[in-house]
């Protein structure tokens, strides 16, 4: 049951991000990437699918551990070369960039280890397995003279800009509070999943991340507080539920923010992710909540449904206090960062694509994830597993060595 409910959740993924669309050429100068984890599930609706409708990017190989495991991903996608190792296809001078989609805990090692080797990289979430380690990733980007972007790829559609720009216009009075819950259904993720392992940087906090990055993000988009995309909250309360399995490792995990604003006011958050969701009377199954979160400001309420993957479905919910009257809002493409650029079909990793591309390219990217979000993030995150007494996740060996 559990392999089911997974396989229909990157079906789903896999449908809506149009494989069907294809680009009708290359252009000469396209990017030449390069995937290194080339047998993550997620591979094909994250960057597989995007690119093919890119004219200005091709895959010109993939790499796994598993050589068989590469040429299946290569013969099934038709990219034309496969590697065994990861090593190898770093050493590829025709590769210019990389996406790596490894386990958690692999990121920052293999981000250093691909900077280093002179490739722009493409970086799956969370972006290191803490916030040492990603301070680490950033210096070694800026020694190596290439670029690194956080693929949070959520943060690159139309829907959240508009969200972002509904609070940054000042209607409806400063914010308040935030409530972001991101949830899977019990028994979804297997047991033997590496989501799992706090070696390599499993846990609710760490894979559903998406609900503190999300209230980061609008919480900085209040025009009172002069928020930048470095913002940390102060922890006011954090707990999480471990699993049953390994006690480091929070199945579940809650926590209580407070944002404090410049001129002396404060914005409470709360935030809830849980990848084993437990059952109704713990018996019914609940049904599958997607990520969203609601926004108190001081006139109305804004909630943003299925922040998360909107190129799928998503609504903007608008509550106004006094009248009680509620607007609904959709945006699959325009914006007000985007404008014309880009179409209905386009999913959150073909916006993310657009910019990762353009960038390369000498482009001024429409938007972008910071290196100041990315470390702001993963130490929240750290002090949060520290206040629920669970810790940060350990370091790779690149940065144990330096300390």
């Amino acid at each position: 049951m559990a392999m089911v409910l997974q396989l229909t959740t990157f079906l789903q993924q896999y449908l809506y991000s149009r494989p069907d669309i294809k680009a009708l050429g290359k252009e000469e100068n396209a990017v030449r990437l390069g995937i290194i984890g080339g047998s993550a599930m997620i591979n094909a609706a994250s960057i597989i699918h995007p690119v093919e409708t890119h004219p200005g990017v091709k895959i010109l190989a993939v790499a796994s551990r598993k050589l068989k495991d590469a040429q299946s991903t290569a013969k099934k996608y038709k990219i034309p070369q496969a590697y065994g190792s990861y090593e190898e296809l770093l050493a590829d001078p025709e590769i210019e960039a990389v996406y790596i989609s490894v386990p958690n805990g692999l990121h920052g090692e293999w981000a250093i280890k691909s900077l280093q080797a002179g490739k722009h990289v493409l970086l799956e979430k969370p972006f290191t397995s803490n916030g040492l380690e990603a301070r680490k990733v950033f210096d070694i980007a800026k020694q190596s003279n290439k670029f690194i972007c956080e693929a949070f790829h959520w943060q690159f559609h139309p829907a959240a800009h508009v969200v972002k720009s509904l609070l940054a216009s000042g209607k409806f009075g400063d914010i308040k509070s935030t409530y972001a819950r991101m949830v899977t259904p019990k028994n979804t993720i297997p047991g033997n999943d590496i989501r799992w392992q706090w070696a390599l940087g499993g846990g609710a906090l760490m894979d559903e991340t998406y609900a503190l990055h999300a209230t980061r993000y609008f919480v900085g988009a209040d025009p009172e507080t002069l928020l930048g995309t470095d913002i940390k909250p102060t922890i006011v309360n954090a707990s999480s539920k471990p699993w049953s399995k390994d006690k480091r490792v929070d199945s579940a995990s809650w926590a209580d923010l407070r944002f404090d604003t410049e001129d002396g006011k404060v914005i409470n958050s709360k935030i809830y992710v849980d990848m084993d969701q437990p059952n109704l009377g713990y018996i019914i199954p609940k049904a599958w909540q997607l990520p969203s979160i609601q926004i108190e400001c001081e006139k109305a309420t804004i909630y943003f449904y299925n922040f998360m993957m909107p190129h799928i479905y998503h609504y903007i919910a608008i509550t106004d206090k006094i009248t009680k009257h509620t607007t609904y809002q959709k945006h699959y493409n325009y914006g007000p960062k985007w404008q014309e650029i880009g179409d209905p079909h386009w999913s959150t990793y073909r916006y993310q694509l657009e910019a990762f591309a353009d960038r390369i390219r000498g482009k001024t990217p429409l938007h972008w994830i910071t290196s100041d979000d990315s470390i702001a993030q993963m130490e929240t995150i750290d002090q949060i597993y520290l206040k629920n007494g669970l810790y940060p996740r350990p370091v790779t060996s690149e940065v144990q060595e330096e300390r």
